[in-house]
């Protein structure tokens, strides 16, 4: 069996960063867990074998999701990128580019399927 590949979840709420990462663990995924953008930008920096990730946009700390999702697009370009949030509504231009947002509540199969969509381009 493939080396299952590695996700990174980043989330303040705990209870909805715990059942996606269980989703994804369901799904086969590694699943690595920040609950806001500096442990996400520790974690990039120390595990290069991370593939996508998984952002809220509201939540504490030095920069929001969308800063996060700009950080990662210019210092690990390969990483593909998921922004989501449950308080905005979000242009396609507010995201790097290649990346996806989703409204919360959002729907696990959609976000499985845009999962294996980005991560097969």
């Amino acid at each position: 069996m493939n080396e299952a590949i590695a996700i990174l979840v980043v989330e303040d709420e705990v209870l909805i960063r715990m059942d996606v990462a269980g989703q994804l663990e369901a799904e086969g995924y590694q699943v690595f867990e920040a609950s806001n953008a500096d442990e996400a930008i520790h974690l990039l920096a120390n595990n290069p074998s991370l593939r996508l990730i998984f952002t809220d946009i509201d939540m504490p700390g030095s920069m929001n999701g969308l800063k996060l999702a700009e950080a990662v697009r210019d210092r690990w370009p390969p990483v593909k990128i998921i922004v989501t949030s449950g308080h905005r509504i979000v242009e396609i231009t507010d995201i790097p580019d290649g990346s996806v947002f989703f409204s919360k509540p959002y729907k696990h199969d959609a976000i499985i399927g845009s999962m294996r969509e980005l991560l097969s381009s």
